[in-house]
């Protein structure tokens, strides 16, 4: 989901270090909460581990621009179930922030930009987390239908937050609506994917008992 550049340009790219600022202190409240429940030590693993994840998520599968961005398979959903919101937010930051200056410099500009689009979503899709799956079921045991409303969630808000950035940038031309259109309808592929790779990632788990109690993973992953 990385803007492309030109996408945003000039002053307008001033209103991209405001909310990606705004996001970044709303995370300090999840890493707040992880660092309470597990431990730092369990913080920095997690974080680490994010990190690594998302860098090979975004340099290493398959991804292709389209339109005003490009599609890549994220994975945010298993990440906030599997490490923790804290954590996740972080690792997204920071692969993206390695990507960009080591492989990919000419997206630093629109790096404010890319962390909203990331972690906007993300958050909005832990609240809804606490909505949709009981609080006595662990994360390994919750349903197909449930997995797909947290990865419309997220994967939804990350092409709303695209469109916006477009929009903002360039306004509503023929042109630019059929960029963001395009953009749009091919992300439904990772909408319908991500729910069957949490899934799997989770039977996984399931079957891990020596993760139970584990610093490497999320708490509620087993409880």
């Amino acid at each position: 989901m990385h803007i492309e550049p030109g996408v945003v340009s000039g002053a307008k790219i001033i209103l991209s270090y405001g909310t990606a600022l705004g996001a970044a202190g709303y995370m300090v409240k999840h890493i707040s909460d992880t660092v309470k429940q597990s431990g730092s030590a369990a913080f920095a693993l997690r974080s680490l581990l994010a990190t690594i994840l998302v860098f090979c998520f975004f340099e290493v599968l398959p991804h292709f621009p389209v339109g005003v961005s490009e599609v890549h398979l994220i994975l945010g959903t298993t990440l906030l179930l599997i490490l923790g919101t804290g954590p996740a937010a972080v690792g997204l930051m920071g692969g993206l922030l390695i990507q960009g200056l080591f492989f990919a410099p000419f997206d630093l500009p629109q790096y404010g930009m890319n962390v909203t689009t990331l972690l906007v979503p993300l958050f909005a899709t832990a609240v809804l987390a606490r909505r949709v799956i009981a609080h006595n079921t662990a994360y390994v045991d919750i349903s197909y239908s449930q997995a797909l409303k947290l990865s419309f969630a997220y994967q939804g808000g990350i092409v709303s937050w695209v469109a916006f950035w477009a929009f903002y940038g360039h306004g509503f031309s023929t042109d630019n609506l059929a960029s963001v259109f395009s953009f749009g309808v091919s992300y439904m592929s990772v909408i319908i994917a991500e729910p069957l790779i949490d899934l799997g990632v989770l039977a996984i788990a399931k079957r891990i008992h020596g993760l139970r109690n584990s610093r490497w993973v999320e708490q509620r992953l087993y409880h």
